[in-house]
């Protein structure tokens, strides 16, 4: 072979490698492209599925308060069996209630909007006003909760009272 066809042959192979890195390149790109429209398609319908998750919470307290407040056996029985239809089939989906009575305050999980005298350990929740939801492990309403603060005990000694 010649000195100028060895070149020309040298030219090639350089090209021909260059073009195979560019190509390489390319591919590599275009995977993490798809990967980020997944990652993007995939958090815009959970955001979905939330927003109407949330718009259905005042449904499920309707139906909840329906259920207590039923006149007669069949129709608390009716609402309760809707009731557990809708929670089965929104659980499956990611909805999870909150469990806050007679757990410590947790601001993550819970919003006081009220101080209750108790017996318990102050920051104990100890009434639940509106049940909280998570779905898909996000906090999408808070449990409205009061929390305990201790009695105050009045074992004052006598000789406390006119010292």
């Amino acid at each position: 072979m010649t000195r100028k066809q060895s070149g020309k042959s040298e030219g090639r192979d350089r090209r021909i490698r260059e073009l195979e890195e560019r190509i390489k390149y390319l591919q590599a790109e275009f995977e993490n492209y798809r990967k980020a429209l997944d990652r993007q398609r995939e958090s815009l319908e959970n955001e979905v599925a939330a927003s109407l998750v949330r718009d259905l919470l005042p449904f499920l307290d309707d139906l909840e308060s329906a259920a207590e407040k039923a006149g007669s056996k069949e129709a608390r029985k009716g609402y309760e069996a809707m009731l557990s239809k809708l929670l089965s089939i929104l659980s499956s989906r990611g909805l999870k209630r909150i469990d806050a009575l007679g757990k410590r305050f947790d601001p993550y999980f819970h919003e006081a909007v009220s101080v209750i005298e108790s017996e318990s350990p102050d920051g104990t929740v100890v009434k639940e006003f509106q049940k909280g939801y998570t779905f898909n492990s996000v906090v999408i309403r808070h449990s409205k909760v009061g929390i305990a603060r201790r009695k105050k005990s009045d074992s004052r000694k006598e000789g406390d009272q006119h010292g």
